[in-house]
């Protein structure tokens, strides 16, 4: 299998591992779908308080690039994915996932009888509402390091959705 295949298929199992230990169904999206900039579904069941069954729609990237600093990870984005993401107005919100993996194939995965250790992690960023760009290939976009993609980040952005209908 390609090496960037392998890729994005372990950003999508990292991530439908974290959205199913917070409780949440994750899909991935056809090939329409991506087409348009939407590479995994995750939705939740409706509650008697909710507002809004909550739905996000998730572009994943992933890369073993070392892009990290000390307080963010810097991902060039392409310039139709940065534009996908950006829109003031939709009625899914959406998100960016970069998930970092190990350069080295042997490192993705590690386990034993007792655990089952995927290396690296993800990180989010909401981009709605940001303003066009000069840009005509790519931007760069800044990922803060403290917004992990993690099972304790899920429940809350997929809770901001349920009583408020956005993100």
């Amino acid at each position: 299998m390609d090496i960037n295949i392998q890729k994005e298929e372990f950003s999508y199992a990292y991530i439908y591992a974290v959205v199913s230990a917070a409780g949440y169904s994750c899909q991935i999206s056809s090939r329409p779908m991506d087409i348009g900039g939407i590479d995994v579904i995750v939705s939740g069941e409706e509650k008697e308080y909710s507002q809004y069954p909550p739905r996000l729609e998730i572009q994943v990237k992933s890369t073993s690039t070392d892009i990290i600093d000390d307080s963010f990870i810097r991902y060039p984005l392409k310039l139709k994915n940065y534009n996908e993401l950006r829109k003031p107005k939709t009625l899914v919100p959406k998100i960016l996932v970069v998930v970092l993996i190990p350069n080295e194939l042997s490192e993705w995965v590690k386990q034993s009888e007792t655990e089952l250790c995927v290396r690296r992690c993800g990180y989010w960023l909401s981009l709605k509402g940001q303003p066009e760009t000069r840009n005509t290939e790519s931007l760069t976009v800044y990922l803060p390091r403290m917004q992990l993609f993690s099972v304790d980040a899920i429940t809350s952005i997929m809770q901001q959705i349920e009583t408020r209908g956005m993100l």
